[in-house]
C-alpha cells in the first residue's frame, strides 16, 4: 500500500499525477487537486479547468484577470 501525499492515508489504489518536474501519490482526485492544481493569482481558488492565462499568470476566470489590471481578458468571443 502506498501513503496520499495531501491527507496521508495508506491506500491500495493509490495513483500518480506527475506535473512538470514533480511527481506525487494521492487516494484521490480531490487531494491530488488540493496539491497539484494552480491556484488563481487574485482569489486563490484551485483552477481546475482551462482558466486563463495573461502574461504568464493563471487566473481561475476572465473577472479575476480583469480584476488583476488584463482588461481585455474576456469569458466570451464577441458580443
Amino acid at each position: 500500500m502506498a501513503t496520499c501525499e495531501t491527507c496521508g492515508n495508506e491506500y491500495d489504489k493509490t495513483f500518480t499525477v506527475t506535473r512538470g518536474e514533480r511527481t506525487a501519490t494521492f487516494d484521490s482526485f480531490e487531494c491530488a487537486a488540493q496539491a497539484m492544481a494552480p491556484q488563481c493569482a487574485h482569489c486563490g481558488c484551485r483552477i481546475l479547468g482551462h482558466g486563463i492565462e495573461a502574461e504568464d499568470t493563471m487566473y481561475c476566470c476572465a473577472h479575476c484577470a480583469r480584476q488583476e489590471g488584463h482588461n481585455k481578458a474576456a469569458d466570451r468571443v464577441g458580443a
